[in-house]
């Protein structure tokens, strides 16, 4: 997986991001300036550099602000960019108390933290986040080898550095997984209403097939019979007559020969299934990948065995249209699966609570209606509807009389 790379936030997130660069440059240029000597270091004098404090320290907050506002774009340029301006800072200057934090001044043990989360939250994978992570530890080393040469080591502030730049690995990770589940749910989605629309083109083309075979074909067997017994049923036919009812005979016989051909067609399914379908042993994944997209889902199933594939398929796509539908209308609502089987059915029971947030309810009920089409072709049934305290019930049963062979219970929370 290779880093995503976007673009600077929008909406009210623009201004955010753009106050947040402010404030790290401003904060950063005030803090070297008045807490190190920039310019005048050992190390500096060693090689006989000096510069003014003030200058170097709004360059190098500078430095750090614009490694910020990379991160949106270019995370792995802003954190070399970070990396790169904290290694000049302590090359080139000192702290004035022993008890500030070196190399790493406070805005940039923050900032640095700040873009990692952000570069997670883009899509860099949680390897190169650690990697880079590392790369801040080994530069805190490398800095402190004078200070403990000279005994003036503050070993303290990289426990600090070491402990919130992990933290901002963790965020960055936690919402880059975050994102990944969204963009998989969407996915089920998207394929849920493409199966929908295959469905119904599926069912409007055996519609026109039994139109076809019910009254045009009917229609041209009677042509045929008229016309094959009209010699025999009227008197003193001539020849020509006779000819010519035998051609239209013909003609007709021609003409349901095509009909059939285009019945054929028509009821033929143009793809066929390759892969294996989902059934109710992946009620599990469906519902985690729910729970990492933010729903609070809780499963209570009844696996049970020797079920006809069809059924467990049906199950598993009302279970999921379910949880998309409870997701997108009823956000940080608690929602319940119940899978078991109560007599000779499979029952089906989806149920969410009221929505945190009020959201908009508009929609074309597609998805209930896919659903109540998918569960008639096995011969079920649906039910579903708002519950006297806000939330929402779907609830489906399906028949399976004694396929059933045995169950055994798990409950997934």
């Amino acid at each position: 997986m290779t880093t995503e790379q976007g673009s600077w936030p929008q909406g009210r997130w623009y201004w955010i991001a753009a106050l947040a660069v402010l404030l790290l440059f401003g904060l950063s240029s005030l803090d070297l300036y008045q807490h190190y000597t920039i310019g005048y270091g050992s190390l500096a004098a060693a090689f006989g550099f000096t510069a003014a404090s003030g200058s170097l320290a709004l360059a190098l907050g500078l430095a750090r602000a614009i490694s910020l506002a990379l991160a949106w774009s270019r995370p792995r340029l802003g954190l070399g960019i970070a990396l790169t301006t904290t290694a000049v800072t302590a090359a080139t200057g000192e702290a004035v108390s022993s008890s500030e934090p070196w190399p790493w001044a406070v805005t940039g043990v923050f900032g640095y933290a700040a873009i990692l989360a952000i570069a997670g939250a883009r899509g860099m994978p949680r390897r190169q986040l650690i990697r880079w992570w590392i790369a801040a530890q080994v530069l805190s080393v490398v800095a402190y080898v004078p200070g403990w040469a000279l005994g003036t080591a503050n070993f303290a502030s990289g426990i600090v550095m070491a402990l919130v730049s992990a933290a901002g690995v963790v965020v960055g990770d936690l919402l880059r997984s975050r994102t990944e589940a969204r963009r998989r749910l969407a996915e089920q989605e998207v394929i849920s209403e493409t199966e929908r629309g295959e469905r119904a083109r599926l069912q409007e083309r055996a519609r026109i097939a039994r139109e076809l075979h019910d009254v045009v074909a009917h229609h041209l067997s009677v042509i045929v019979v008229r016309a094959d017994s009209a010699p025999h049923r009227l008197p003193d036919v001539p020849a020509d007559v006779q000819k010519e009812f035998a051609e239209i005979g013909e003609a007709a016989r021609a003409s349901l020969t095509e009909m059939r051909r285009v019945l054929r067609l028509l009821r033929s399914e143009e793809h066929q299934e390759l892969e294996p379908q989902p059934g109710l042993d992946q009620l599990p994944d469906l519902v985690e990948t729910a729970r990492q997209a933010g729903a609070v889902v809780e499963l209570n199933a009844e696996w049970l065995v020797e079920i006809d594939p069809a059924v467990q398929l049906t199950a598993y796509r009302v279970v999921q249209e379910a949880l998309s539908n409870a997701v997108r209308h009823a956000p940080r609502s608690a929602v319940r699966v119940e899978v078991r089987r109560a007599d000779a059915h499979l029952q089906v029971k989806v149920r969410n609570g009221p929505s945190a947030t009020p959201v908009s309810t508009g929609g074309g009920g597609h998805g209930l209606m896919g659903m109540r089409e998918r569960v008639e072709l096995v011969d079920g049934a649906v039910s579903a509807g708002p519950t006297p305290d806000g939330g929402y019930l779907v609830y489906v049963a399906i028949p399976v009389g004694e396929e059933v062979a045995g169950a055994d219970s798990r409950t997934g929370r």
